[in-house]
């Protein structure tokens, strides 16, 4: 199998508890862990294209122009965007998370308030 069809596990697992913070400034942290993403995208992204080229260079193919008269099927355009949307499901992984965090204390908190509210009378 080629790298562009090779299946990703599509499972999410949230790791449980709080998390350790490091910058003070709200966001911070989740604005690092989305670079890390990108750098770690960039740096594979770079070594593969390095690669097809060295390989490409070796039997003599010129893939700059191959690569500006490409044409993509219905297909290929689908597979970018499977692998473009599960890029972006890693990247905004932790504001994904608080998020859920965040909705699911509220649910609580409203729920605590109504039970208090309703026994108060």
């Amino acid at each position: 199998m080629s790298f562009t069809t090779t299946e990703r596990p599509h499972v999410v697992k949230d790791a449980r508890g709080k998390r350790p913070s490091f910058y003070e400034a709200p966001g911070m942290d989740q604005a690092m862990s989305m670079i890390m993403v990108l750098a770690n995208e960039i740096s594979v992204l770079h070594d593969r294209l390095d690669s097809t080229e060295r390989a490409a260079r070796e039997q003599g193919l010129d893939l700059a122009a191959g690569i500006e008269a490409l044409v993509l099927d219905q297909q290929a355009l689908e597979a970018r965007e499977a692998w473009r949307q599960d890029f972006l499901e890693r990247l905004f992984y932790l504001m994904r998370k608080d998020a859920s965090e965040a909705a699911q204390a509220d649910s609580a908190a409203k729920y605590a308030s109504t039970i208090a509210e309703i026994a108060e009378g």
